[in-house]
């Protein structure tokens, strides 16, 4: 640390209004007057529409406008939306499925939105929607995560999306053929609901003859060209904005039907439209996270060394390709496939298949956590069934420090690591030595404890390049950035780093974020990618304004710009009393006219990914009579490289471990054999609460990134990477002495309960 401040815990300056109410939420700021859009959806998983007449509908009061597919490609609008397709093995391309904005003579899951209504109360569209006849005639409902049944898709006969692979299948069977020690473990990872704070909401209004939408989502850019492409408008004439957002994880990443359907009827209307999600509407129609199950094999040598790695996924993608899932469950997945672990031979084998459900798509880590926490549980059931200690199991297979820079077998290259300091750091401060003492205690109180750990790592993802603009006003600096944040914490730490680069303080700069029209370009939040990616962009800018400064003020006083330093805080002069900060420097150029001076701006393309890492210890305790999990400890060690904001790094491994426990012990999605959803509300799906959790003991270790100038990792996915794995693995270690074998998320306390009883059966009949 150079100076006070630079790499400090600073408060959250933008909690000040969120905390106090005045949060600028995409349902709070809607224009005056804006009419109300409803949709009326699909009460059945799969089935032709038959009948569809919406006259009565029309006629109603305060209806202003009612529209069914057929209505909006009348007005010329592109309905099917978009969907990332990959290269199967043979080399064809996977399924492409259309998805039209509205449904157009098939529904194929639940939710799936048929009819827009636009009224002048929510009320009123709703009894509008009351007075459709809307006739379906079901057709049979595939829900098995299998390929087979009957079609949803032409274009998928067997309902298989996509079967893709990576590595050498025939490499990987000889490895195995030939190892010493083979253990195969089945690893199937649970369906889960987003549910962020506030649903996906949006409005849109006509703004001096343009289109202006405003959406809670993750940013702007591709909002805006695929408004551009839906409703074959020019790029120029729309404007799109994203006003606070309480929470995206991926699932606002994507664009949904309803925004089109809520842009169009503006336009036809010349009237602004608001639309919100309710909640079970949300649990409905947002894309899920996860749904996969693994088929994992892992082979030693006779010292017991990784020699092949072979998984056979599949994965659920829902009734449609959403817009990054087929990418998630291959390329994104794959990126991490072999962990920290030194293995020259695997092989990874996904196939994707359609049901009819809510599409899947991006989840807090968007394939990573998912690898994970395959790898993680095979190698702790791999400890498991040779007898060796997990810890020492990773500690003979990590990646050295001398093998860096390290290419796995996916073709990723890992700059730098030092997994076993790690290791050895979060032994200490989890207390590894005391686990005895502990699980005897619990023993004594008629309580089962286990201990579980999970070495993660990750991929910062998503667009390499941003921009950063910093522009000088009379009352400080305002700086614009690509990214967009949906509670992490941007406005703080991007300020707090522009502080500390320029001297300019904290509390004299804006950010400007999530406008299409004040920002030229950016590639939005994701993937863990924000605050390194931006922030090597102020960094940029920075250099461009210091370089435009110093020559201001080498001609101003008369001096070579070579001798003009600038220390982070002030420029230093030779020979000259004047020390100006850059905020003086800036008045004096405006007083010179030199107003081009007053706004620079940076662009940079990383040329590399960075890798955050870490480990992560849990420790469950269970009560066998009722089932009941209890995360009783929980530690994390985490490198990420250097930090900005240690605290607000923290925080986003706090929330992301919750959401890893949420997953792993309460969160369960539930369809019925008709595909109805039986979990549509917090009254039947289990969201963590904060009895769930344990205090959460954080600490870093950080080995700085080569691949950016300031040697960061990313942190915003850590927490959910690691922690489905770490509990997991405590849960099953609690249960093995009491003969249970095999677990399956969500840890519920009858599922547990079930475990116990059959193992406690088995054993009576032996």
């Amino acid at each position: 640390m150079e100076k006070f401040g630079r790499s400090q815990s600073v408060k959250r300056i933008e909690d000040q209004r969120f905390l106090t109410g005045h949060g600028a939420y995409v349902d709070d700021i809607t224009p005056d007057g804006a009419l109300f859009a409803y949709f009326l959806r699909s009460n059945v998983a799969h089935g032709t529409i038959t009948a569809l007449d919406l006259a009565d509908a029309r006629d109603m009061p305060g209806v202003h406008l009612v529209l069914a597919a057929d209505d909006l490609a009348d007005a010329g609008v592109t309905l099917p939306l978009k969907g990332v397709t990959v290269k199967n093995r043979d080399g064809s391309k996977g399924a492409q499925t259309v998805r039209p904005i509205l449904a157009q003579g098939r529904v194929r899951h639940v939710g799936e939105p048929v009819v827009a209504i636009i009224a002048d109360t929510l009320l009123a569209a709703k009894d509008a929607a009351e007075a459709i006849m809307l006739e379906i005639d079901d057709l049979p409902v595939h829900l098995d995560l299998a390929t087979g049944g009957d079609a949803i898709h032409d274009t998928a006969p067997d309902n298989q999306a996509f079967d893709w692979g990576l590595g050498d299948p025939d490499a990987c069977a000889a490895a195995i053929k030939d190892a010493a020690h083979v253990v195969t473990v089945e690893v199937p990872d649970n369906r889960v609901i987003v549910n962020a704070m506030e649903p996906r909401g949006c409005y849109a209004e006509i703004e001096n003859g343009r289109l202006h939408v405003a959406v809670n989502g993750q940013g702007v850019w591709a909002p805006k060209d695929d408004l551009a492409y839906h409703l074959n408008m020019d790029a120029k004439d729309i404007r799109v904005t994203n006003p606070d957002t309480g929470g995206g994880f991926g699932m606002k990443a994507m664009r949904y039907p309803e925004t089109f359907a809520v842009a169009q009827a503006a336009r036809m209307l010349d009237r602004p439209v608001r639309w919100m999600s309710e909640r079970t509407e949300a649990m409905l129609t947002d894309n899920a996270g996860r749904d996969l199950s693994t088929t994992a094999t892992i082979a030693f040598d006779d010292d017991l060394r990784i020699t092949a790695y072979q998984l056979d996924t599949i994965a659920n993608m829902g009734a449609y390709n959403s817009q990054f899932a087929q990418a998630i469950q291959t390329d994104l997945f794959a990126k991490v496939l072999m962990g920290t672990y030194d293995v020259q031979t695997a092989f990874m084998r996904t196939r994707g298949v359609y049901t009819n459900t809510t599409p899947v798509d991006a989840y807090r880590g968007a394939g990573r956590p998912e690898a994970i926490f395959i790898l993680e549980r095979t190698v702790d059931e791999a400890a498991r069934q040779l007898d060796i200690d997990p810890w020492e199991l990773r500690r003979r297979n990590f990646i050295r420090p001398d093998q860096f820079p390290y290419t796995t077998v996916s073709g990723v290259t890992y700059d730098v690591g030092e997994f076993d300091k790690v290791l050895s750091r979060i032994e200490e401060t989890a207390d590894r030595a005391g686990f005895a003492d502990r699980k005897a205690d619990a023993a004594a109180r008629g309580k089962l404890r286990g201990m579980g750990l999970c070495y993660y790592i990750e991929s910062i993802l998503g667009a390499p390049t941003e921009t950063t603009t910093v522009e000088f006003t009379g009352d400080g600096a305002l700086i614009y950035v690509g990214t967009q944040s949906n509670g992490q914490g941007h406005e703080t730490v991007y300020a707090q780093f522009l502080s500390d680069q320029t001297g300019i303080p904290a509390d004299q700069i804006e950010v400007v974020q999530g406008d299409s029209d004040r920002i030229a370009t950016g590639g939005g939040t994701g993937g863990s990618r924000s605050v390194t990616v931006q922030n090597t962009a102020t960094l940029a800018a920075v250099e461009k304004i210091s370089e435009a400064f110093t020559a201001f003020l080498a001609d101003a006083e008369g001096v070579p710009a070579a001798e003009i330093t600038f220390d982070d805080e002030r420029f230093r002069i030779p020979g000259s009393n004047l020390t100006p900060t850059m905020l003086d420097v800036a008045d004096m150029a405006r007083d010179a006219g030199r107003d081009d001076l007053l706004r620079q701006s940076a662009t940079i393309t990383l040329d590399n990914r960075s890798f955050p890492n870490g480990a992560h210890v849990a420790e469950v305790e269970i009560d066998p009579e009722t089932g009941v999990v209890t995360v009783d400890r929980y530690t994390v060690v985490d490198d990420f490289g250097n930090l900005i904001n240690p605290m607000l790094a923290e925080g986003q491994v706090h929330g992301g471990v919750a959401q890893g426990i949420g997953q792993a012990i309460t969160e369960r999605t539930v369809f019925d054999a008709q595909g109805q959803l039986l979990t549509a509300s917090f009254m039947d799906y289990g969201m963590p609460r904060a009895d769930d959790l344990p205090m959460i003991g954080f600490s870093t270790e950080g080995t700085p990134s080569l691949y950016n100038p300031m040697g960061m990792k990313g942190c915003g996915e850590a927490g959910t990477v690691g922690a489905l794995a770490a509990v997991t693995n405590a849960v099953i270690d609690a249960l093995w002495d009491e003969g249970v074998r095999h677990v399956e998320m969500p840890f519920t306390p009858h599922r547990v309960w079930q475990w116990l009883q059959d193992a406690r059966d088995k054993r009576a009949a032996a």
